[in-house]
Formats: C-alpha cells, sequence, structure tokens
C-alpha cells in the first residue's frame, strides 16, 4: 500500500493519530526532504527507515519504490508540511503506482490552503492555484486569470515574490478587490491580513519573511441597467397580454431590475 500522509504544516501537535500509525508501521517513509520530517518523527519517537523522494529524483528511483511496494512493502509519501500533491511532489509516484495495481489511499490531515481558507472570511467556490508560475508572462497571464475569475482564487507565494505579486493583482483587479494574506499558518508567528489588495501592498511592503497564503475574492459582479428601448418592449408586452398600466409598469420593474417611477414614465401614451 502506498499512503499519502498529511503532516503538520507548522505545529507538530497538528498530526492525526491514523498518520502516527501509518508512519509507524509502515516499511519506509518517502520524504521531500528527509531532515525536514527526522524533527516530526523524532518528535513522536518513530523509528521507521526515511529515504528521500523529492521533485528532482529521476525515473530510477521512482522504480525503486515500486519494486518495494510490487515486494508487499508499505510505504507512507510525506511532503515537507500539509499534504502531498498539493503543491508539492509525489504525483509520478502515485501515478505509477496505480499503472502498476499498487493500492493508493490517504491519511488526511492539514493543508495551508484549507487552513487559510477557513479563518480567512472569504468564502464562497474557489480554485486553488498553488504557486504561480515563475516565467513572467505565464506569471502575468495567471494574474489576468484571477482577476477575471468569478470564483474565489487561492494561491501560494513565496516571500521574495509576495510584493510584486501583490502589486500586480492590484494592477490588474483593482485596490479595492478584497484579499486576506496568511502568514506562517499556525506557527508562533502566525498573522492573517483581512483587507483590500492597496492594503495588503502597504502591510507587505517590507521585511517579509515566512510563508503565505493568499485568497483574493472573486470580480464583483457588475449589473448592467436595460435602456430605454428595452424597458418599452418589454412593458408592450405585458400590456397587450391584458395588464394594466399600472399593473405592467409594477411588472416591468421586477422583470427589469428597474424602479417603478422610471417604467411607469415609460408607458406609452
Amino acid at each position: 500500500m502506498l499512503y499519502i500522509v498529511a503532516t503538520p504544516i507548522g505545529n507538530l501537535e497538528d498530526i492525526t493519530l491514523r498518520a502516527l500509525r501509518v508512519l509507524k508501521e509502515a516499511d519506509l517513509i518517502a520524504a521531500e526532504d528527509t531532515r525536514h520530517t527526522r524533527k516530526l518523527l523524532n518528535r513522536y519517537e518513530i523509528k521507521t527507515k526515511l529515504v528521500s523522494f523529492h521533485e528532482h529524483s529521476d525515473a530510477g528511483k521512482i522504480d525503486w519504490l515500486i519494486n518495494k511496494l510490487v515486494c508487499g512493502n508499505d510505504i507512507a509519501l510525506v511532503s515537507d508540511a500539509g499534504t502531498p500533491l498539493i503543491s508539492d511532489p509525489g504525483a509520478r509516484l502515485v501515478g505509477k503506482a496505480v499503472e502498476n495495481g499498487v493500492p493508493v489511499t490517504s491519511v488526511p490531515g492539514a493543508c495551508a490552503a484549507i487552513t487559510a481558507l477557513a479563518i480567512g472570511g472569504i468564502t464562497g467556490p474557489f480554485c486553488f492555484l498553488g504557486f504561480l508560475p515563475k516565467k513572467a508572462s505565464d506569471k502575468s497571464a495567471q494574474i489576468k486569470r484571477i482577476a477575471e475569475s468569478d470564483m474565489v482564487c487561492v494561491i501560494y507565494e513565496s516571500p521574495h515574490a509576495l510584493a510584486g505579486t501583490l502589486s500586480a493583482l492590484c494592477d490588474s483587479a483593482g485596490a479595492e478587490r478584497r484579499i486576506v494574506v496568511a502568514k506562517e499558518l499556525t506557527k508562533l508567528h502566525e498573522s492573517v491580513f483581512r483587507g483590500n489588495l492597496k492594503g495588503a501592498q502597504e502591510a507587505f511592503k517590507e521585511g517579509v519573511k515566512g510563508e503565505y497564503v493568499l485568497i483574493v475574492d472573486k470580480k464583483d459582479e457588475v449589473k448592467t441597467m436595460p435602456d430605454d428601448e428595452s424597458i418599452v418592449k418589454e412593458i408592450n408586452k405585458l400590456l397587450k397580454e391584458g395588464m394594466t398600466k399600472k399593473d405592467a409598469a409594477r411588472a416591468a420593474s421586477a422583470n427589469l431590475g428597474v424602479s417603478k417611477n422610471k417604467a411607469y414614465s415609460l408607458i406609452p401614451e
């Protein structure tokens, strides 16, 4: 069995009982950074053998892990923090395991994106985008899609790129677009900024450290008011259906979202 095990994103107490059991009972733990994972294992006195597996691991390492699985070993896959494969490596290993008939299961737990959404105060359908592209043209295109999105967008950002990303979002989405910037979630210096993009730019223009989750609110719906011709057309249709002028004005007002007085003023003599 290949276990996809979520680990704490900061506070080491955020580990499930099931995750601890799986990490103890597995034959191997494949870790993004063995030094980082060792701290967690030492905290809970887990002696399971660690091997490294990260985004730069070659095909030979994947084949070696698959062979271990096919031969009956249980392997727990962990990333540095949070849920593996959520902007973390592991997809190639999972895909290869499925191809070889190896059962794959998830041991759920901490995830920075979900943690930020839970306390951010911006709700609704959301789109998780992970880290933005490094290539300037690709990043610019993604920023534009975020600005035009009708869903809340959740992204991860590093400290050295945060100011530039906030500036690009402000230019594309407008200074008043709501945003949440969550820093160092579950850690000692956790903080959450809630406000608009202009305010976020000011708050994070210097001394930026840590890891960030950005929640960008969806684009505001702009309602286009119908022109006079459209209102008259609606009123005439209602009058032909047998309504009185007063009832037609009231119905046109409700159907088109215009005031009753506006509708009544356009009733033909």
